[in-house]
């Protein structure tokens, strides 16, 4: 598996998470950091400007999907 279908098969597993569950991958369970944790270290990436372009638009897409279902302060 090249790196570029490595980085495609984690995309389409973000997406599909906060797709079917309506809400954002949880740190606490095992599967779930998993993918946290990349759509972090993909994120730190976009704002080094390290991020390959032709992965820049979906990322985007991902991040505005995310985006939809960010945590609310119960107080607010």
């Amino acid at each position: 598996m090249t790196q570029e279908q490595r980085w495609l098969a984690r995309y389409e597993s973000a997406i599909t998470f906060i797709r079917r569950e309506g809400r954002n991958p949880s740190k606490f369970d095992g599967e779930e950091r998993e993918i946290r944790n990349w759509i972090k270290h993909q994120r730190k990436l976009l704002n080094a400007g390290a991020l390959k372009p032709d992965r820049v638009a979906r990322f985007r897409e991902l991040l505005a999907l995310s985006e939809r279902y960010r945590r609310k302060n119960q107080w607010e």
